[in-house]
């Protein structure tokens, strides 16, 4: 049987090379609150402006599911927003920052960026 967390991790590490192959600082992987789960945090710099960045990473093995940003629901980004109010709130953030929601996809071994996704 497939473990799908494993499967998850190793893209996850994928998405965060790649990242950080794209100027973003790393905060926090798999971060974790009662409201659920982002999959990596990170801050990253445009111009003058430092954004903390929430990022979701969808990996599929092909598009006969669909595409990888499809998964990033209406849910799923009320889930993200609300876990990242409480990460700002519990670690200091009490001016609220430039914050950006961004989708990694990755399909096969094709990598997508979609940058303030939501």
């Amino acid at each position: 049987m497939i473990n799908k967390r494993k499967i998850g991790t190793e893209y996850e590490d994928v998405a965060v090379r790649y990242l950080i192959d794209r100027g973003y600082e790393i905060l926090e992987k798999n971060y974790r609150c009662r409201f659920g789960e982002i999959d990596i945090i990170a801050k990253h710099k445009v111009g003058n402006d430092i954004f903390i960045v929430f990022i979701e990473v969808k990996y599929r093995k092909n598009e006969r599911t669909g595409s990888p940003f499809e998964a990033v629901d209406y849910k799923k980004q009320m889930i993200i927003r609300k876990v990242s109010e409480y990460f700002l709130m519990t670690n200091g953030y009490w001016d609220i920052p430039r914050i950006r929601y961004d989708v990694v996809g990755i399909t096969g071994r094709k990598i997508e960026l979609i940058e303030n996704a939501f």
